[in-house]
């Protein structure tokens, strides 16, 4: 039988009590594999980095190696929010690495796991972490402080069962509205609102293919869809049409909490083949205005490539192996800083290919193709650290102490 999404939001203070009685007799996390010195007077910074079989631990400055640990043969990263852990999307569902960051310590594969039916998307928004099991559409929801204890046992956790399987994402509010995809195993459709106390505020089924979230300042969320974007403000549902009907698609939305301007990847071809997209979505909040904007002719990139960083503007990984500037209020690219060789598109998503993620002013780089991992200064484009692995770098969470 399935819930309405007015039952399963209701459901969320119910479920409170029994799934935190569950987290606090589960078991203690293992022993850490790396023999490195913890130091507790001070955090550092550090970058999980997944490959085929296992997770390497780097040092955000230096980018040595601290730890390597054992892992499934591919497995996705997500950093917790909490600034030293991240989740790992296993077979059994999302399971905690303490990469050591908050203490400088010995990083950790733990045995503490969310569990969860196909493990997707994480979101980190006013203090909470959210996981999305796209085998049930169920949402788990921690408090992202609560992290720091992990180690030892798995975070108290509320549940918001799902009402049909898809691969969606939820995310919650200060005030404690949720949001989540609406959708099933024949497509997706839109979202649904609700509050704190179960009662729905909004629904929309105006989202085709809806994917992705992000939000933005003033808690403006923002869902990808493949004819244009919906923007959930202040009770309201506001939908914007791309310029190329009837697909125009924006899939993942790249958002500063501290702006209004939102960048998200498009794809103006349904049969295009590969993952290599040449335009981005410029969508504001305020304004709720869509515009979509061309990167030079030869720079494309995929999903991995685009992150915000200083002054709130965008960063693109092109495939002429640069990050291009691109200024969100306008369009235009300000600066344009080599970093890796030239490189293709993916055949399959799943593939090893240039990655960026950003803490503070400093970018990481993953060139699969030299196995190497670059650290580069935003504010002046210098490459600051470089190292080559022995392995194939796939994805990447950076977890700052």
């Amino acid at each position: 039988m399935h819930r309405t999404p007015l039952a399963r939001a209701g459901l969320i203070a119910l479920s409170l009590t029994a799934v935190a009685a569950l987290a606090a007799c589960s078991p203690a996390s293992g022993t850490p594999t790396d023999s490195a010195s913890a130091d507790a007077s001070a955090g550092v910074e550090r970058l999980a980095i997944s490959y085929a079989g296992g997770i390497l631990v780097l040092d955000g400055a230096s980018l040595d190696t601290v730890a390597d640990l054992p892992s499934e043969e591919f497995t996705r990263l997500s950093a917790a929010g909490d600034g030293s852990h991240v989740l790992v999307m296993m077979s059994e569902g999302f399971q905690v690495l303490d990469t050591g960051a908050a203490a400088a310590s010995a990083p950790s594969l733990t045995d503490q796991i969310f569990a969860a039916e196909a493990p997707g998307h994480v979101v980190r928004h006013g203090g909470k972490t959210l996981m999305y099991a796209d085998g049930t559409s169920d949402t788990t929801i921690v408090d992202t402080s609560d992290f720091a204890n992990a180690d030892d046992v798995l975070p108290p956790s509320t549940t918001v069962p799902g009402v049909e399987a898809h691969h969606g994402v939820s995310v919650m509010l200060e005030d404690g509205t949720f949001l989540t995809t609406v959708g099933n195993a024949d497509g997706r459709t839109g979202i649904s609102v609700t509050g704190a106390d179960g009662t729905v505020l909004a629904t929309s089924a105006d989202c085709p293919g809806v994917h992705g979230e992000g939000t933005a300042a003033n808690e403006a969320v923002v869902f990808g869809c493949e004819n244009g974007a919906l923007i959930y403000r202040d009770g309201e549902i506001t939908k914007l049409a791309s310029p190329d009907q009837p697909y125009g698609r924006m899939g993942n939305a790249y958002v500063s909490e501290t702006s209004p301007l939102v960048v998200g990847d498009y794809k103006d071809d349904p049969d295009a083949e590969g993952y290599l997209l040449s335009r981005v979505t410029l969508i504001d909040t305020e304004a709720k205005t869509l515009d979509v904007v061309s990167l030079p002719e030869g720079v494309e990139y995929t999903f991995r490539d685009i992150a915000r960083g200083p002054g709130d503007l965008a960063y693109v990984l092109g495939t002429d192996g640069a990050i291009h500037v691109l200024d969100p209020a306008t369009g235009d690219l300000t600066a344009e800083y080599p970093v890796i060789g030239a490189w293709e598109g993916p055949v399959e998503w799943q593939d090893p290919h240039p990655a960026i993620v950003v803490s503070g002013d400093i970018a990481y780089v993953t060139e699969p193709a030299a196995n190497a991992v670059h650290a580069v200064n935003l504010t002046t484009g210098e490459i600051v650290a470089t190292t080559t692995l022995d392995v194939q770098p796939n994805e990447v969470a950076v977890a700052a102490g």
